[in-house]
């Protein structure tokens, strides 16, 4: 058993990297700040339009205090650098060396036009490298949207240890019980976390709160069922806007995070 919060996790990015989006306002707030604003003690650092660029060491230095920190191995869709040779797999393993709390890898933005540059082959062989680190195995994490749960990305779920979910447009959440168990026949055995957007980044526009909710609620419940193993925020580059769902996600992990849960697969 382990209490809520050790299971929630930040979707963390460099400050203003999703001024692309239509945000209400400029986000200044780095991956420290926001995971210590919402109370998560866990960091996915993942580089967005190819950013941070590689060495890491003072990004993973700023981190330092945080239960676990997992790097991306392929960044943002729009991190192009990460299109060719095994993205910065090796950075990962050199931070991993130096941070104790470097846990793993993670594929972000992977199942979609990079199916057509990376083959299953390719990821086993990240994998198997991740996991013979000497000292400690690492996880290969990767993302997981709504709109891929087709056959064509089975053998790369097959390959991986995490899988995070994530509902890209706000109207899609209402499905989201029906697509979680489509998520769960497609990845028996691994460890699961939802992705919750606090902003609605796939129409641009501010989420609201009763979506933020169901997000929220259905993922706790999952949690105590055994069937979801945490919950990963997104992002601190939206968390100082003063938004309503942001604001009581934070409270709602105040009231939730010490109550315990077992084991999710």
């Amino acid at each position: 058993m382990a209490k809520v919060r050790d299971r929630l996790w930040l979707w963390g990015q460099d400050p203003g990297s999703h001024h692309a989006y239509n945000l209400p306002g400029v986000s200044k707030m780095s991956p420290l700040e926001g995971a210590g604003y919402l109370g998560v003690p866990n960091c996915c650092r993942v580089v967005m339009t190819g950013k941070p660029l590689p060495p890491w060491d003072q990004d993973s230095m700023a981190l330092v205090t945080m239960k676990q920190v997992v790097w991306s191995v392929i960044g943002s869709g729009g991190s192009k650098r990460n299109d060719a040779g095994t993205g910065d797999l090796d950075e990962v393993f050199r931070q991993a060396e130096r941070f104790p709390n470097v846990t793993g890898g993670v594929l972000d933005d992977f199942l979609g036009r990079r199916r057509d540059i990376f083959s299953p082959a390719d990821v086993a062989a990240w994998r198997d490298r991740l996991h013979a680190f000497p000292g400690r195995p690492l996880d290969l994490w990767i993302v997981l949207y709504d709109n891929q749960l087709i056959p064509a990305v089975q053998p790369y779920l097959d390959i991986c240890d995490v899988i995070t979910f994530w509902t890209w447009k706000a109207e899609v959440i209402e499905d989201l019980e029906k697509n979680f168990d489509r998520c769960v026949a497609m990845t028996p055995g691994k460890r699961r976390l939802n992705g919750c957007y606090m902003f609605d980044y796939g129409n641009r526009k501010v989420l609201p709160v009763e979506l933020m909710r169901k997000q929220c609620e259905l993922g706790l419940r999952w949690m105590r069922e055994g069937r979801l193993e945490g919950l990963v925020f997104c992002s601190n580059c939206c968390a100082d806007l003063g938004m309503p769902a942001v604001e009581w996600t934070r409270k709602w992990i105040a009231e939730v995070g010490d109550e315990e849960v077992p084991d999710g697969r």
